[in-house]
């Protein structure tokens, strides 16, 4: 029901900057929260971050301060600046929306690269 079309991952060097971005085919205000989740190789997905209906954040501790995420509300779409970016940064970035009904959903996801 709800799609979430993630695009901007690719190939960056290290300290180099990326903004993924995340369009939800439903209002805002059908959603809770949204945000990004991360698996690197060999390793278990993760939260990166997160932001609520109301414009609470959540980061992950190894983020903060060089990831921001944000949202463009009249656009449905929830964007990931991330800066100083480092090759532990490097993996498959996912979208996902909790909806109102607290149901999940999660976007295909979108390969982050960051070279040293």
């Amino acid at each position: 029901q709800v799609q979430l079309v993630e695009s901007g991952g690719g190939l960056v060097q290290a300290g180099g900057s990326l903004r993924l971005s995340c369009r939800a085919s439903v209002s805002f205000f059908s959603i809770n929260a949204m945000g990004w989740y991360r698996q690197a190789p060999g390793k278990a997905r993760e939260l990166v971050a997160a932001i609520t209906n109301g414009g609470n954040t959540n980061y992950a501790d190894s983020v903060k301060g060089r990831f921001t995420i944000s949202r463009d509300n009249a656009k449905n779409t929830v964007y990931l600046q991330m800066n100083s970016l480092k090759p532990e940064d490097t993996a498959v970035y996912y979208c996902y929306a909790k909806v109102v009904t607290r149901t999940d959903y999660w976007g295909k996801g979108t390969l982050v690269t960051v070279s040293s």
